[in-house]
């Protein structure tokens, strides 16, 4: 079942960004980071990831988004403070679809969440440093089946997964 990590806006952490690749590389297709890293585009804890630029970012290396397919799943990666995403998903979902995305991934609210809408799913995976709305630090796996079956669980930064913190949905009409 292939499966993608996600995390954003871990502001400055370098450790943590390390340490849940590590974790998690064996058991990934891919690895990405939503923006606001504060690191180096070319950092050590930051290879591996597919990452965008978000509005702390000040390496301008990094793309303001991505279009990325991972075993035949097709991701959209951005930071989100220029979609205005802490009110409304709506200019996210238009440059969604005019990406042609399935799964769209996203921080800078830090609040962890994920959503279908419109036939494409929105993650975001909270922060690792400075969560909102949710006690604990959080980070994202997303898998799915080659039928129509993803989920989406998010982790606590011990790598735990949290309970009631889980989403599960299909995609309609994908073969």
């Amino acid at each position: 079942m292939p499966s993608v990590l996600i995390v954003s806006d871990s502001h400055g952490l370098t450790e943590e960004v390390q340490l849940l690749k590590d974790r998690h590389a064996h058991e990934v297709d891919g690895m990405i980071h939503c923006g606001d890293s504060e690191l180096d585009y070319r950092s050590a804890e930051m290879d591996s990831y597919i990452k965008v630029k978000g509005n702390c970012d000040f390496d301008d290396e990094y793309p303001e988004e991505v279009q990325e397919s991972i075993q035949n799943m097709s991701f959209f990666v951005t930071h989100g403070h220029l979609f205005r995403v802490k009110s409304t998903l709506m200019p996210l979902s238009y440059r969604a679809d005019e990406r042609g995305a399935q799964i769209v991934c996203f921080g800078h609210s830090h609040i962890a969440g994920a959503e279908m809408v419109g036939g494409k799913l929105f993650i975001n995976p909270g922060s690792i440093r400075l969560p909102r709305n949710h006690p604990e630090k959080t980070y994202a796996i997303v898998n799915w089946d080659e039928g129509q079956s993803v989920r989406v669980q998010f982790y606590n930064e011990q790598g735990e997964a949290i309970p009631g913190l889980t989403y599960e949905t299909t995609f309609l009409g994908r073969s």
